[in-house]
């Protein structure tokens, strides 16, 4: 299994997991967040993506959330890489207040 090899088999290992799970630690969060997401990922479930966005977004911090369908972690298909990146653009300037040119 992927995971086993990165962080531990999981249940033994679960105190890894919670230690490096970003939504154990929401309390630490300061800056904006933009969330990409494939629907099809088996690495981070698009729940995990869900629900963080919503403990962003509770804390009070800008945040948008997009999920890309068909893909996994890491996209493939170029439409949805040029979209990824356009939306990244979006995002800075929504956050630091310019308008990004076509």
């Amino acid at each position: 299994r992927y995971l086993d090899g990165l962080v531990g088999p999981y249940p033994e290992q679960k105190a890894v997991y919670e230690e490096r799970a970003p939504i154990c630690h929401t309390e630490k969060l300061a800056c904006p967040i933009l969330l990409l997401q494939g629907d099809e990922d088996k690495i981070v479930p698009p729940n995990q993506a869900e629900l963080m966005y919503d403990a962003v977004k509770a804390r009070g911090l800008p945040c948008s959330l997009k999920i890309y369908e068909g893909e996994q972690h890491g996209f493939r298909r170029s439409e949805n890489i040029e979209d990824a990146l356009n939306s990244e653009l979006a995002f800075y300037g929504r956050i630091f207040k310019f308008q990004p040119s076509a």
